[in-house]
């Protein structure tokens, strides 16, 4: 196919989908996985459910969650009955469930977050009413689980004031996040990988920064600067299909 017509096929997709299952999201999911190791339920799912590494679960599980955004298909039981078994104690000795829906929810809405850095990072600046647009399509996307939208924001500006608030006000460090910090700022596996370690803490959300104790100092944003541009310049010579995770490339009209 002309690259010009791939491009202008990409162009008349919905923000979500001309974004979301970009390699370029990918790179950026440490932002959202720093985030998450400081929700003490979600923390302690991870070190008591996955096996085989942080990353390689993670590509696990984005890869189906990303599958599952760009499926026409009807798909609502496949995340509930992916999470039913995981629950238990957390490390303050309260109980979890990752289908709670306000646990379920934040964990969503940290890859809502890190959308719309990657986007800003590797793409272009994204005015306000981008962003609601974008929020109005994650709404969509998110009732393809058939979870409890309960805790979810009706519009973009409400989504800034949960998030910020959540972030202030119920994030901590734990022994578990003292297990998962190393691995989730050092990735060996799958995309994020290829991000060097200074970028990534450039990346981070600065509440994460803070509760993690990562000083991000002005050669961190200028490495993700520089790998930045570099992603732009090898994503312009690749095809706009393969720019995608393969997960994202199974609908036609992709």
């Amino acid at each position: 196919m002309d690259s010009r017509v791939d491009e202008r096929r990409t162009l008349r997709l919905p923000m979500v989908h001309r974004h979301l299952g970009d390699k370029r999201f990918a790179y950026t999911l440490p932002r959202a996985l720093a985030l998450q190791i400081l929700v003490p339920g979600n923390a302690s799912a991870l070190v008591q459910h996955v096996h085989g590494g942080l990353w390689a679960h993670k590509n696990r599980a984005v890869s189906e969650m990303v599958y599952i955004a760009y499926s026409n298909r009807d798909l609502r039981t496949v995340m509930r009955t992916a999470h039913t078994h995981v629950k238990g104690v957390d490390s303050r000795g309260h109980r979890y469930h990752s289908l709670n829906p306000e646990l379920f929810f934040f964990q969503h809405a940290t890859y809502v977050d890190t959308l719309i850095t990657s986007i800003e990072t590797f793409h272009r600046p994204l005015s306000f009413d981008d962003k609601s647009e974008l929020y109005r399509e994650c709404r969509l996307w998110y009732t393809k689980y058939d979870i409890s939208d309960r805790a979810q924001p009706a519009t973009y500006g409400d989504f800034v004031d949960y998030f910020d608030d959540y972030c202030a006000t119920r994030l901590e460090t734990t022994p578990d996040t003292a297990l998962l910090v190393d691995e989730t700022l050092h990735p060996t596996t799958w995309l994020p990988r290829k991000v060097p370690p200074s970028a990534i803490r450039a990346m981070l959300h600065p509440r994460a920064a803070e509760l993690l104790e990562i000083d991000v100092r002005p050669a961190d944003r200028a490495a993700l600067r520089l790998f930045a541009a570099r992603t732009r310049t090898a994503i312009a010579a690749t095809p706009a299909r393969y720019r995608l995770m393969p997960a994202a490339r199974h609908d036609p009209d992709v």
